[in-house]
């Protein structure tokens, strides 16, 4: 190749990478119109779609064309459309659907943090306060809106996630489980139905317990199920046989996540474990492992939204463990991006 000369299948990926931008706002807009929702088994043409979706039929035709070459619909001969199982994907009432993560990840609370992506490497500031003016939490405390579609988003990923962590861990080896920022109690109320002998507790913060007990109320198991009001750092937790941290420390700086590691270990029996849910980052990264590639995107995602905020390796987890007074056991994989970092008070 002549000096300087750019390789021209390089040239073709580069292009790819960057019109990744354009196929994912396509995606997002036909989440926000709800298009899988009205699209059947039977096949529709833009101008019925257009009518279900309150959507300017021409422009839906062109939107329903690149949906077609990106494998979200299918095309038939006549210029009618139906869902493929990608597109089912975006589905409200499908379990584990993605349309409220195709809805938020281009919304003006996640765009905006990214927009400041070249500032905040420059300058290592907050990106999301910097576009909002207060940090993450407190926005979607004060922005109901914000707040419910941020919710409908964690519940698409969270699903998933939660079936691949219950059947690739032995819970059945705990009588009292403490799911630590537990949310709604979706994951540990999907533990004990698959063990019944089991009794656990979700710990979570005043604005969000609520709707734990709602929950734990519907899956009418309050006999062997609780819900505590509590901060994760401060708050004395119970002596229990298993503390669960799915999704808690990615979101804290270090000097968080070992304060809140501490306050597991002094309430954790010698025979307890610490499982910690989180992606694991690879120490060297494989361009051509999907995972490894995923993960290191979602860090750049907890840089911009979250101060301090980062995924970290098996090695990060286990400096920051130490300082608590804990060890890992081992790192259980599951068939979701999440592994299972166990963790076990540290032997003298």
């Amino acid at each position: 190749m002549p000096p300087n000369q750019t390789d021209r299948a390089a040239t073709m990926t580069m292009a790819q990478l960057l019109n990744g931008a354009w196929i994912a706002r396509v995606i997002h807009t036909a989440a926000e119109l709800g298009i899988a929702d009205h699209l059947g088994e039977n096949p529709q043409d833009a101008i019925s779609l257009a009518d279900a979706t309150t959507a300017h039929a021409p422009s839906l035709a062109r939107l329903l064309r690149a949906l077609a070459a990106v494998g979200v619909v299918h095309e038939t001969e006549d210029r009618r459309y139906t869902l493929t199982p990608l597109g089912a994907t975006l589905q409200s009432d499908r379990p584990g659907s993605m349309r409220g993560w195709a809805r938020l990840i281009l919304s003006e609370i996640d765009e905006f943090p990214w927009r400041a992506l070249t500032d905040a490497v420059r300058t290592g500031d907050y990106a999301f306060e910097r576009a909002f003016g207060t940090d993450a939490w407190t926005y979607r405390a004060t922005h109901p809106e914000a707040s419910k579609l941020f919710d409908e988003a964690m519940q698409s990923l969270t699903q998933s996630a939660n079936a691949a962590v219950v059947t690739s861990y032995p819970f059945e080896s705990f009588q009292w489980i403490v799911d630590i920022g537990g949310g709604n109690g979706a994951l540990l109320l999907s533990i004990l139905e698959r063990h019944p002998a089991a009794r656990g507790t979700v710990f979570e913060l005043a604005h969000v317990i609520e709707h734990a007990r709602e929950r734990i109320a519907a899956a009418k198991v309050t006999d062997r199920c609780d819900a505590v009001e509590g901060d994760a750092m401060t708050t004395v937790l119970p002596r229990a046989d298993a503390y669960l941290l799915k999704g808690v420390i990615h979101g804290r700086d270090d000097a968080e996540a070992v304060g809140i590691y501490r306050n597991c270990r002094s309430a954790m029996p010698a025979h307890a474990k610490l499982l910690i849910m989180e992606r694991v980052l690879p120490e060297r990264v494989d361009p051509d492992d999907p995972r490894s590639r995923a993960n290191v995107l979602v860090d750049i995602n907890m840089m911009l939204m979250s101060p301090g905020g980062r995924e970290r390796t098996e090695i990060e987890h286990g400096q920051l463990l130490k300082q608590a007074g804990l060890q890992i056991e081992r790192v259980v994989p599951t068939a979701s991006p999440l592994a299972i970092i166990q963790a076990a008070p540290a032997t003298p």
